[in-house]
């Protein structure tokens, strides 16, 4: 049976993969952007099926993320997968180096879209899921860091370990209600995002901290992604599923 699936962060990347593994296996896929419309309308473009919708909304925007919300319910018929994707990655703030104010200025704008941002949004899919006696899935795409560390951007590490522990909480909360929340804890994933820094010496660095000697790729990231979300993934919720390729482990 087809589902309305919303995917934030969905103009490139592990965004993508995920809208379009979703879109492959019959489901309607809401595409979200922030500001990278040309690219989510390539996303859009690139689905099997139809029935798929674009939809824009600033996530650090409490007012946004609910209309948002109300714009990918009515589109889609109705929301019955939510996957926080959304992130956003800000760098050259280390104590030693980073003035006070760049200090507060990278948290805030780190936590207001990665952790109060899917925060809210997953409040308003699942309050319309409640609303409707419907069952669903909620996953959010964490990270490694948020064991490993992040030492040059400690506020995304401090993000992504708050949306693993929201989404646990959740879980405990919304299963009653037949919502699952689960998450993913990628490592590097070989993205335009990273491309950078996974080239020359440094790049070669990276990919031996797995012993298969690479990085994932965003179609990995989105495979694990869909059966979380799928209804033989249920008793799972509450989990943070590991995918680093062995890179770390806890």
């Amino acid at each position: 049976m087809s589902r309305g699936v919303l995917v934030t962060g969905a103009s490139g990347g592990v965004g993508r993969a995920v809208a379009t593994a979703f879109a492959r296996e019959g489901d309607r896929v809401a595409v979200h952007y922030s500001a990278r419309r040309t690219e989510a309308e390539q996303t859009l473009a690139g689905l099997a099926g139809d029935g798929h919708a674009l939809v824009s909304g600033d996530l650090s925007d409490p007012r946004q993320v609910a209309d948002l919300a109300a714009a990918a319910d009515t589109a889609l018929g109705g929301v019955d997968v939510l996957v926080n994707n959304a992130a956003v990655v800000t760098a050259g703030y280390a104590v030693a180096d980073a003035d006070y104010e760049a200090w507060q200025r990278a948290w805030r704008e780190t936590l207001d879209v990665n952790l109060l941002g899917a925060a809210n949004l997953s409040y308003c899919v699942a309050r319309r899921l409640i609303d409707r006696g419907a069952g669903g899935a909620i996953v959010n795409v964490g990270s490694r860091g948020a064991y490993r560390g992040e030492p040059d951007a400690p506020a995304y590490g401090a993000s992504k370990a708050g949306l693993h522990a929201l989404g646990q909480s959740l879980a405990v909360s919304l299963a009653p209600h037949g919502i699952s929340v689960t998450s993913v804890a990628p490592g590097f994933i070989e993205t335009d995002r990273v491309a950078a820094r996974l080239a020359g010496d440094g790049g070669a660095a990276v990919r031996a901290q797995s012993p298969y000697g690479r990085v994932a790729t965003p179609e990995e990231v989105a495979a694990a992604v869909v059966y979380l979300a799928s209804p033989a993934a249920r008793w799972s919720t509450g989990a943070v599923l590991d995918l680093n390729g062995a890179s770390y482990l806890r």
